[in-house]
């Protein structure tokens, strides 16, 4: 594989940061780049800038309003991106329900769902994992029994990201409690304000509210918001991870970290050199780089293997298993170049604007809060324990 970009990728790449360049706002950048707090108000209003450009959904089939882009110009994009301190595209609807609806929805739901998710007029959420299935998802309980043109839900999800600010959660629920493992569940679109659905918060250990249990009680769901067939949800739930798990490796977001730590480690300190200057430590932040470029060049080969529209295998869970740790280990890194600072953390702090010396308020405000939100990278997704028993048995045989 020439891993040199031509001529043509890299006009791309000029082009890319030109838009970048022009539309995202600087304060807004800032936010990101030093790990500030994003607004959801944000959060919607750079997405349609990008719908606008025809940009946000890159893996979308073109008649759909997808891009169109190879996957080098894909890969392109996301570095940039990252690079340019854009923000989190919300990857609910245009990177997960968008996809499984295109592969097995109705023309009917194509034509009613995917212009919305493009124009950010919903905002989704994922009723996947529950109290007791979470790893072992197959085991999930939540019933969905059929009564004429309705389904009736009860249950309960848990660990449910933005479900407090959803308009619409795609969950798993079980058609046939006779099935075993995989069969009998089927795939659901719900919305959050139909009766019986109740959102209870979950305070995470860096002090966020990002994720909740969400409560379904008796909840009616028309039989027109089933996608694909009855008892097969497993199929799209299957689609759905393969995707979750590659993106989630966070390849593009883990460069700009590492830069970020490196800034960081260059500054110096009230009492000494920079950090840098340790050989030791040098020595830590050239392992994790030298990992993250093995990974990058892993995810343009398993890009290139689905560049006909084939669905990324086992490969995946690989990039979703190192992925995480690369970017648990920046982050225990940066906790160690800021030192002290890095104990506490003041929610005022995680407003942009907060005053302070310079690596007091822009490397260690957020370094701790940072640090615990990325300890959950390894479990969401699928846990990595789970990710290396797809691996042995997929790839290795065993």
């Amino acid at each position: 594989m020439d891993i040199h970009f031509t001529r043509d990728e890299l006009a791309f790449r000029d082009e890319v940061r030109a838009f970048l360049e022009r539309n995202l706002a600087k304060d807004l950048a800032e936010r990101v780049r030093h790990g500030k707090s994003v607004s959801k108000a944000d959060s919607v209003a750079w997405m349609r800038t990008l719908n606008k450009q025809g940009w946000l959904a890159a893996s979308w089939p073109v008649e759909h309003g997808g891009t169109g882009w190879s996957t080098v110009q894909k890969h392109i994009f996301d570095e940039e991106y990252a690079r340019a301190g854009a923000p989190r595209i919300i990857p609910f609807g245009v990177n997960m329900v968008g996809p499984v609806i295109i592969k097995f929805g109705t023309p009917e739901q194509k034509a009613h769902y995917l212009p919305r998710i493009l124009n950010c007029e919903d905002w989704w959420c994922q009723g996947y994992s529950e109290p007791g299935a979470g790893s072992d998802l197959a085991s999930l309980k939540t019933r969905a029994v059929r009564e004429g043109d309705e389904y009736v839900v009860s249950g309960q999800k848990t660990w449910t990201s933005t479900a407090h600010q959803a308009d619409w959660i795609f969950c798993l629920v079980r058609t046939d409690a006779q099935a075993q493992a995989q069969r009998g569940i089927s795939f659901l679109l719900i919305d959050m304000k139909t009766p019986g659905i109740t959102v209870r918060p979950i305070i995470t250990l860096d002090g966020g509210h990002h994720v909740n249990e969400v409560f379904l009680d008796n909840v009616r769901v028309p039989v027109g918001n089933l996608v694909g067939r009855e008892h097969e949800g497993w199929t799209c739930a299957k689609y759905l991870l393969t995707h979750e798990r590659t993106t989630i490796a966070g390849i593009g977001n883990a460069k700009a970290m590492l830069q970020r730590l490196k800034q960081a480690a260059s500054l110096e300190l009230r009492n000494g050199a920079p950090l840098i200057d340790d050989a030791s430590f040098r020595a830590q932040i050239a392992e994790v780089e030298m990992q993250l470029m093995a990974v990058d060049m892993s995810n343009l080969r398993i890009l290139a293997a689905a560049r006909d529209g084939g669905v990324p295998g086992a490969e995946s869970s690989i990039l979703k298993i190192k992925g995480t740790e690369i970017r648990q280990a920046i982050t225990y890194l940066q906790s160690k170049v800021v030192g002290a600072y890095a104990v506490p953390f003041l929610e005022s702090e995680l407003g942009y604007g907060h005053a302070g010396d310079q690596l007091h308020n822009d490397y260690s405000a957020t370094a701790t809060c940072q640090y615990l939100e990325m300890r959950k990278a390894s479990v969401y997704g699928g846990s990595n324990e789970i990710q290396k028993n797809i691996i042995a048995k997929m790839i290795l045989e065993l």
